[in-house]
Order: structure tokens, then sequence, then C-alpha cells
């Protein structure tokens, strides 16, 4: 399909052009802009593209996809530039749209706020790794592909350094412990995690004594790999499950606040200028707030 652009519409951006023009949605637009099957005069342009008259628009089929659409939302956004985003995600809050869940997630806030995301997972966009609903703390996004594929590389190589902090059940003796133990699917029940030798993968979890109260350890874990529910699954296996978990804890249960688990720190080479940022945010006021009652038990 081509279209010519008269005097009449000189001036318009490009994306909002077309949402007259096609049955698609801006997002759709932008998103089919960055992977050049909308082309200007044959040339690779950007979707505020500011058209002039004579212009040349070429739009070549695509394949139909079950779009994501942006959703305004308030983001903590710890640190920005033109290859990364550090986001500290709240409590509550789902990372990414799955089955039967497309909207009121990061993602749908991420689009949102950005046009520029890493567009290697359709369904995905700017997302390199995740942390549960209920989990808190930091995120990295990548806002293109170049950044996502180093960035990738380095999860997979161990070379992003990650540092939770978790209240769990019960008093831990040693001041340190290293968790070496598989993970895979629940046989019994898909929605969960176990570990087993079954179908699983290697998931290895560190951890360190902050304090210890009457019936309760505060602690802070660092991960060596990066499977589903690791530390929730990994700390109830050695009899210590996180408090208020919904999943894996249900007999310590203080309110509905969600599992008390919080990402705090993250550090990492920036995948083009190679400089090594980190970043450390604190935990909620709900979180502190469940945390203190702990303290003074």
């Amino acid at each position: 399909m081509k279209i010519t652009i008269t005097k009449d519409d000189e001036g318009k951006r490009l994306d909002v052009y077309l949402l007259d023009k096609i049955n698609e949605t801006r997002s759709n637009i932008s998103k089919h802009i960055k992977l050049k099957d909308i082309l200007v005069n044959n040339k690779e342009v950007k979707s505020g593209y500011s058209l002039k008259e004579n212009d040349e628009i070429t739009i070549n089929e695509w394949k139909e996809t079950t779009d994501v659409l942006p959703e305004e939302m308030p983001l903590d956004i710890i640190f920005e530039n033109d290859n990364v985003i550090v986001v500290n995600k709240p409590t509550g809050l789902v990372v990414h749209p799955g089955s039967g869940n497309k909207s009121g997630t990061l993602v749908n806030g991420l689009l949102a706020y950005t046009e520029e995301l890493s567009e290697i997972d359709e369904d995905r966009p700017g997302i390199v790794h995740r942390i549960d609903k209920d989990t808190s703390g930091l995120l990295l996004i990548s806002k293109n592909n170049e950044a996502h594929r180093i960035l990738a590389d380095d999860f997979k190589n161990k070379r992003i350094k990650r540092k939770y902090i978790a209240l769990v059940s019960g008093v831990i003796k040693e001041d340190k412990g290293k968790i070496n133990a598989p993970i895979g699917r629940d046989t019994t029940d898909r929605k969960r995690m176990m570990v087993t030798d079954k179908n699983s993968k290697t998931a290895i979890t560190n951890f360190t004594v902050l304090e210890r109260y009457k019936n309760a350890t505060l602690i802070e874990c660092i991960l060596e790999t990066g499977r589903t529910h690791q530390i929730r699954v990994h700390m109830a296996y050695i009899g210590h499950p996180i408090i208020n978990d919904p999943v894996y804890n249900r007999k310590h249960i203080i309110n509905d606040y969600g599992q008390m688990l919080h990402a705090k720190y993250i550090g990492f080479n920036e995948p083009i200028t190679k400089e090594f940022l980190e970043f450390e945010v604190e935990p909620e006021k709900e979180f502190n707030d469940i945390l203190e009652t702990f303290k003074n038990s």
C-alpha cells in the first residue's frame, strides 16, 4: 500500500496521520515503523516524523499480532539514558502481559511512557528480566535491541549483580548460607515451583543474615541464577519460607500486602558505554510497617 501526502496533511506526525488511514492502534503503528514495515520515500523514519508534501508512505503487509496497548500509570524511574531504564516496581504490579492478561502491567505503562523499547520479544517490549507480581524493587529495561541482546547475555553469564532483602519465618542460626537445589514446575500445581530433579534447572541462592527477631529473620539474598520464584522456593525448601507469601507460606500471613521480598540493588555494565552503574532502593512503607511489628515483638 502506498500513500502520497498532499499539502493539506503537511506537518502531521506520521503515526498520527496513519491512525485515520489504516485500522491499527497508534502503538502498533509505531511498532511497525520501528520494524521498517512502514517507510517514507523508501527510507526508515521515526514515528514522530513530520510529513511533507509529496512524501510517499509505503506500508508493507505484516502478520497480525496481539497488540499490547499503552496505559498511563505512575512509574518510579530511578535512571534513564539512551539505552536503558531502571524502574522501581511496586508490589502488586505484574511485569508483562500473559495469557488472558493484556492490561495493567508494567509493560503497558512503559509503552505509554516511551516509544523507545526493545522489540526482541514482541509481547514483552523492553523486558530483559522480571520479578514476581508481589515482589517490589528494581528492574532493568532495555530501550533498543542492541542493548537487549547485550544485557540478556550479561544476565546469562552472571555479569549483572542483584541483591534482595527478605523476611523469613523462624530464626536462622547460620550467619551465611548457600542453597544449591534445582528448581522445576510443581508436578501437582502448575502455578507453583518446587525443588526437584525432574525437568528442572540449576538454581543457586546465597543468603546472609541481617537481623534476627523472636520468630523471624531478615536476610539479604544474592542470586547466582534467575529461576521463577527462586528465593521463595529455596527459603521454603530449607524450612524458612518468606513471611506473607500466600503460595509458599500460607501459615504465616500478616495481611494482603504480598511476600516480604524486595529487589533492593542492581549493578551492571551499561550495554553500550560499558560504564558500571549501580542502584539501590529502600522497600515500600508497607514492607517496613510489617518489619517493624517483628522488631517490636
